[in-house]
């Protein structure tokens, strides 16, 4: 039985998480830790995407390093300090035979309560470390809960472990919940009395959180506060007070849902029932539609009786029933205008004095910016938990500002194309590629009723816009935040975005997004509300906590497990398949340089072998494969060996279309070679089966988006079926290394991996590549040669956020000398002289030119006979 690599048990330490003010996720000197991205970007858009800072005006560059410092500032002003980590709750300590194992991990102190046995909470009271038992009756409670007020960090089968952090807290009271709820639900699911440390922080971090809100009310700004004296202290201050409206003050009623229905929702399938059985309204049924048509006046749009549930009044009625009852237990919101060109002003202010600002858009009573004609089709119900992740961001009838996380396959898009119905006000969608834009233009149109001269698409190829008065506009982040000379069609679309005022900003992929181009974005266009949609919350350089600035708190984050076990995405096996080197490969891997050691384990012949073999396995089985590589000369040579077609940045876009419908519709292409270019944004529900062969060091981001590749396979719920993950490591190298940190989020989400180390009957595979050692030896010397003179030939160009070269001053290759004897050229030691001239194919071509351009250059014979021919055509 091979050994399974499985999530850590609740009593060792996790590993470290980003977004945490603690060490770095992926420590290690030899982890590069620069930002990794991944998407399927054209050559146009890269080129779009190369910053150049010379192109920045200065007032520009001046505004985002204020950003920088805001951002900075939001995430350590709450962060833990080392003094308050070190704190806990002054009692003594009880000192056994067993205290010097545990050390300061020792809470024995705390004493349970006397039906602790019914209670599934666990708590670390350094450091706000929740423990839930899985297993216990309660489970299902006490996750809705800790899912609002705390940071998931592992979520195995039988115990899960959350963390209680400064943002997650700020989340939670963003959405409404209050500091005292949350003490006494803690002391309520906990086994021992909530400690009096942890209680303090609670109160300490909730007391400015969430108490003032920036809301856009009838097109005029609001700071709005449902505590008097925090709004007097506002009031007080030199700046904040200076900048109000006066004669605005006033007083109103908590906002509520109201009569605000969230498409694909059960209510709003009710609602959309009782319009249609109603008589005489547009909307009845056929039969009840023709009778209403000749009752007369009697049958016809009568008073609506508020009791009768079938009307449309009385069942929004019913539905808000508990809210709306008496008035006197509403709770009183007092509020001051500012004006538009302060709001920026006091958000600082505010954020400086220690009360951060939450954004709410109040869409219903916007009477300026146009409506949009968008709903959800009528057989379209969304799922329970994309119902719950929306009902946070609409919870008070406002449209709150924040982050959505759920797995790959389990339906981000919906989700976002529901808020638009919700909203129904202009939206702009920004995404990481050119072919995502076009799959989420083919999600509205497939998801919504909009009309399609509505949505508009703005990339490289494609400057339309929307033919009303409002729309919806597609594009990418490298659209939007090119600073180089544009040309004129792209000006003009610039200035039409940055010109109006759009009701929801969607931000897909929103954790690849650099913060410098963020803040760049929304400091460009002007949106009331924005929505960020990720499947993983993770960045490498631990700047995911600016996020939390730039957009707004988490709002909702799913377990990967759950919706797999309800059958929403794929269940998957996962395994690392350990590749041993041929001696000579390894012996030329030790004396390499770091580039060349990454192309050494990518192009190992018993990886090689071992895809191959997966390969066959999977297409005798009718499944469908994707193989991932990150090494551009590696994904090209194991392609072409096995007769595979592949994808890479120099793919054109019509290419790429094709090959993935051929993909996706043709029974005899199974096998799809994919460049990092694939790793997000990519719809391929056919998808059975995913090997990788080379990755981005120790990406934890990029090893969940690729396994997303295959969570939303059609047959998921076909039964007894598994998808497949395979992660092929070349043994003894720094691969191992890099693989068992990508795997840690996968690990904490609950997957388990099993470790490979031999395929059986490998050997006994047909036409096996490579088989021979004389074969190994021909293709280390190939690889040499080949990455000697041409490295730069292979960088992946279709990086997000790479630097596209410019101007074609590319470093010629130089000259590789080795030690050997003439007589070896013949083929001996398996040396071989190459002899490349990179300019054949220009004279060619020029030759060729001259051929059709005139009789210049051709043989003496060919002359006369052209001149023959022109005489004779001068004659007729």
């Amino acid at each position: 039985m091979p050994p399974k690599r499985k999530a850590p048990p609740g009593n060792q330490a996790p590993a470290a998480k980003a977004g945490r003010a603690s060490a770095m996720s992926t420590p290690g000197p030899a982890t590069p830790r620069s930002i990794e991205s991944s998407a399927m970007s054209d050559p146009e858009d890269d080129d779009d995407m190369a910053i150049n800072d010379e192109d920045i005006s200065d007032a520009q560059k001046e505004r985002e390093a204020l950003m920088t410092r805001e951002a900075d500032q939001f995430v350590n002003k709450f962060a833990l300090g080392d003094a308050q980590r070190r704190q806990n709750d002054g009692e003594s300590r009880r000192i056994d035979a067993a205290s010097h194992l545990f050390k300061k991990r020792d809470f024995s102190h705390l004493p349970l309560k006397p039906d602790h046995h019914l209670r599934p909470l666990w708590i670390d009271p350094v450091t706000c470390t929740l423990i839930l038992e899985r297993f216990s009756p309660l489970a299902a409670r006490v996750t809705d809960f800790l899912i609002t007020i705390a940071e998931p960090k592992s979520r195995p089968t039988f115990m899960h472990e959350y963390a209680l952090t400064p943002h997650s807290l700020y989340a939670a009271v963003s959405v409404g919940m209050r500091p005292r709820d949350i003490i006494d639900t803690l002391d309520r699911f906990l086994k021992t009395a909530l400690p009096a440390s942890v209680r303090r922080k609670i109160e300490d971090y909730t007391k400015s959180f969430g108490k003032v809100k920036l809301v856009l009310k009838h097109n005029r700004y609001f700071i709005e506060s449902a505590d008097a004296d925090v709004l007097q202290t506002l009031l007080k201050d030199p700046v904040v007070g200076g900048l109000r409206v006066h004669g605005s003050d006033t007083t109103t009623y908590a906002p509520t849902m109201g009569g605000l229905v969230i498409p694909g929702t059960q209510n709003a399938a009710g609602l959309r029932q009782a319009n249609l059985t109603q008589p005489g309204k547009p909307g009845a049924a056929g039969a009840a539609g023709a009778a209403g048509a000749g009752a007369g006046p009697a049958a016809g749009a009568g008073a609506a009786d508020p009791a009768d549930p079938n009307q449309e009044g009385g069942l929004l009625a019913n539905l808000n029933e508990e809210e709306d009852d008496d008035d006197d237990d509403k709770e009183a919101v007092h509020s001051f205008e500012i004006s538009d060109a302060n709001v920026e002003t006091v958000q600082k202010r505010c954020l400086d004095i220690g009360f951060p600002i939450l954004e709410e858009y109040d869409f219903r009573n916007d009477d300026v910016n146009p409506n949009l004609e968008i709903d959800l089709r009528p057989n379209t119900q969304i799922r329970t938990y994309q119902e719950k992740s929306l009902s946070k961001m609409f919870g008070n009838g406002r449209a709150k500002s924040g982050i959505i996380v759920l797995p790959c396959g389990a339906g981000k898009t919906l989700v976002g194309i529901t808020a638009a119905c919700t909203i129904k006000k202009g939206v702009i969608v920004l995404c990481t590629s050119s072919m995502s834009v076009v799959q989420w233009r083919q999600e509205f149109l497939k998801w919504s009723n909009i009309n399609p001269d509505d949505v508009a698409v703005f990339t490289a190829e494609s400057k339309n816009k929307f033919s009303g008065s409002t729309g919806i506009i597609v594009t990418t982040y490298s659209m939007v935040t090119n600073s180089r000379e544009r040309s004129h069609d792209s000006k003009k679309m610039m200035d039409f975005l940055r010109s109006r005022e759009w009701g929801l900003m969607l931000l897909d992929e929103v954790h690849v997004v650099p913060a410098e181009m963020f803040r760049r974005v929304i400091s460009s266009i002007k949106s009331h509300s924005k929505l960020g949609l990720t499947a993983t919350l993770l960045r490498e350089d631990d700047k995911i906590s600016h996020l939390n600035f730039l957009i707004g708190p988490k709002l909702y984050e799913a377990n990967w497990m759950e919706l797999s076990q309800e059958g929403h995405i794929a269940k998957v096996q996962c395994a690392e398949v350990w590749c041993p080197m041929p001696p000579e490969f390894y012996d030329e891997y030790l004396h390499s340089s770091a580039r060349m050691k990454r192309t050494l384990y990518a192009m190992n012949p018993r990886k090689f072998q071992a895809c191959q073999y997966l390969i066959n396995y999977h297409e005798s089985r009718g499944d469908k494969i994707i193989v991932f590589s990150d090494e551009l000369y590696s994904l090209k040579q194991y392609a072409l060996k096995l007769k595979k077609v592949f994808i890479y940045g120099g793919t054109s876009q019509s290419e790429r279309m094709q090959v993935l419908e051929n993909f996706q519709h043709n029974p005899e292409v199974n096998t799809l070679f994919l460049s990092k270019i694939g790793d997000t944004s990519l719809d391929l529900p056919e998808a059975t089966c995913l090997i990788q062969i080379s990755s981005h060091f120790g990406s934890r981001r990029q090893e969940a988006q690729r396994l997303g590749r295959i969570l939303r396979a059609k047959r998921r719920n076909d039964e007894g079926f598994n998808a497949f993950f395979y992660s092929l490591v070349s043994k003894d190298t720094q691969e191992m290394y890099y693989s068992s940190k990508r795997q840690a989020f996968l690990v904490d989400q609950g997957y388990a991996f099993k470790v490979i180390t031999q395929l059986a009957n490998i050997e006994n595979t047909p036409d096996l590549a490579f088989a021979t050692p004389q074969e190994s030896r021909e293709l280390l010397q190939r690889t040499l040669v080949d990455n000697e003179r041409g490295g730069e030939d292979d960088v992946e160009t279709d990086d997000l956020f790479g630097k596209a070269s410019r101007g074609g001053g590319r470093k010629k290759a130089g000259v590789r000398r080795t030690a050997g004897m003439l007589s070896e050229l013949a083929g001996g030691q398996d040396m071989a002289y190459v002899e490349q001239n990179k300019a054949a194919n220009k004279a060619l071509k020029q030759a060729g030119g001259k051929k059709k351009g005139g009789a210049e250059g051709q043989n003496k014979f060919f002359k006369g006979i052209q001149r023959e021919k022109e005489k004779s055509r001068a004659r007729g």
